[in-house]
């Protein structure tokens, strides 16, 4: 159940003044706050980042914020101006407790031939996802339908973009579970390894970790990073490459990454089974709760 919300009227991103809180408006999370003619609802014409809340701290604000920049950028929304949004994001995290919460920002084109975008951010708290991260979680393979080259030659299908259009990311999820899954794993229909509907892939070949190349149309995980800049201090390779779909289940261990869940161990592939890192996976974890900028 969402705990805040927090209206935002946008200002240009080049807004250089001190402080945004009139540009700020706290309402009921439970009231209604938007028109009907608004275009993320009717059309999912927006953009969003949903960003994990430790104890209080929101984590990896600066990279979540570059995302929402880039997505605004290809879809062809006004610049955000991030200092505006750091200060929305320390205001829903101040209404946080002890434990996980998510912070969600929100972006969209506004009313329809409406003037200007609507933005909000709201806090509620995070789903308990302790047995994802210790017991693993089953996924299957999905064939996205386009090639690894459509994302170059299309760039109109926004995927590099964190959208609100998440319809195909749900029913990809539930087709897993009608499959006896988890969650699911997308590909190319070129045999290409791409990213799950909420999380990135992160296969581990002996001491050398990667993750699929961002080039296909794949959503960049602030997590992935984060996570990479500690296997990296802990001695390990790490990188991006271009993998066929049948690396994850010829890995040695693979997880799903993502700001919410953090690391999810993976324990099969399309009924195949996959080795699961106890201790590694809990280390991983461990390093993404503890505080993170």
């Amino acid at each position: 159940m969402t705990r805040f919300a927090l209206l935002i009227r946008p200002v240009a991103a080049d807004d250089h003044r001190s402080g945004f809180s009139d540009t700020f408006a706290e309402t009921d999370p439970s009231a209604p706050a938007l028109s009907v003619g608004e275009l993320s609802t009717q059309r999912g014409d927006g953009i969003f980042e949903s960003i994990g809340v430790v104890d209080g701290h929101a984590q990896e604000v600066g990279p979540h914020l570059e995302r929402l920049e880039h997505s605004a950028r290809l879809c062809d929304l006004p610049a955000p101006n991030l200092t505006q949004w750091r200060e929305a994001i320390a205001i829903a995290a101040s209404h946080s407790g002890p434990g996980e919460y998510v912070i969600k920002l929100i972006l969209s084109r506004g009313v329809e031939h409406g003037p200007t975008p609507t933005a909000w951010v709201t806090l509620a708290p995070a789903a308990d996802n302790s047995q994802a991260r210790t017991e693993g979680i089953a996924v299957v393979t999905l064939d996205r339908g386009i090639d690894s080259e459509a994302p170059a030659r299309a760039p109109w299908l926004l995927l590099g973009a964190k959208t609100l259009s998440y319809a195909v990311n749900m029913a990809a999820i539930r087709e897993a579970h009608k499959r006896g899954a988890d969650d699911a794993v997308f590909h190319s229909s070129d045999g290409i390894l791409l990213e799950a509907p909420t999380a990135s892939v992160v296969i581990r070949t002996g001491d050398r970790f990667v993750t699929p190349a961002p080039g296909a149309g794949i959503l960049h995980g602030t997590t992935q990073i984060s996570l990479f800049q500690y296997l990296s201090s802990r001695g390990f390779e790490v990188g991006y490459e271009t993998l066929r779909t049948e690396a994850l289940a010829e890995a040695d261990a693979a997880w799903l990454v993502s700001s919410v869940r953090l690391a999810a161990p993976i324990t099969s592939v399309d009924e195949s089974a996959l080795t699961v890192d106890d201790e590694l996976t809990a280390e991983m974890n461990a390093y993404l709760l503890s505080p993170r900028d």
